[in-house]
């Protein structure tokens, strides 16, 4: 039922699923399953005025309360596209091991940063969570939102708190690192 965007209590019910480089999902407005509503539906899809069904979590009253933020899909453009900050975001699942073994290291560089007005550090969970513009394929992903200019750079080093504080403080400039090696990453099921 995730996959499609769905849950128990919404059945009987469709879903459009498009497959092709980047999935997309859709959902009817109505919830009426009538030979009228479905052949609607439908032709709204071919006409392409249909807009992607994207997961969301509600977004928690304390999101902002802790160093490291929370992100829904709901408050994300909020927060990472606010040109008056940069922003870090990792994009994790709940279940990736290598997800778990960041958390320590993250808790840590958000609160090197707190105090920091122009770098925020926030995370979300890309497994309840859907973009419009940004996939995630493998966990964790981090991506730079640099204040200003709104540039996405991908974090590629080590995650280690001294690579993580360089890259910020070369505003996502850094070169002299050394990349994370692709084992590092879980792909996305």
């Amino acid at each position: 039922f995730e996959f499609f965007g769905m849950n128990k209590e919404e059945v009987p019910t469709i879903r459009l699923i498009k497959l092709e480089e980047d999935m997309a999902k859709y959902k009817p407005e109505l919830s009426d399953l009538s030979a009228e509503t479905i052949e609607a539906f439908l032709k709204k899809f071919l006409d392409g005025k249909l807009k992607q069904h994207l997961l969301s979590q509600e977004l928690p009253e304390d999101w902002d309360k802790q160093p490291v933020k929370v992100l829904v899909s709901s408050n994300f453009e909020e927060v990472a596209l606010d040109k008056s900050k940069s922003v870090l975001v990792e994009f994790y699942a709940p279940w990736c091991g290598h997800c778990k073994q960041l958390a320590p290291i993250y808790d840590q560089l958000a609160e090197k940063y707190k105090d920091n007005a122009d770098i925020v550090i926030a995370k979300m969970d890309s497994t309840a969570n859907e973009l419009e513009n940004i996939k995630i394929s493998s966990f964790p992903t981090i991506k730079y939102f640099r204040k200003e200019d709104n540039k996405v750079i991908d974090f590629n080093l080590d995650r280690t708190l001294e690579d993580f504080s360089k890259f910020l403080d070369a505003n996502g400039e850094v070169a002299d690192a050394e990349p994370a090696e692709e084992s590092e990453e879980e792909e996305a099921a």
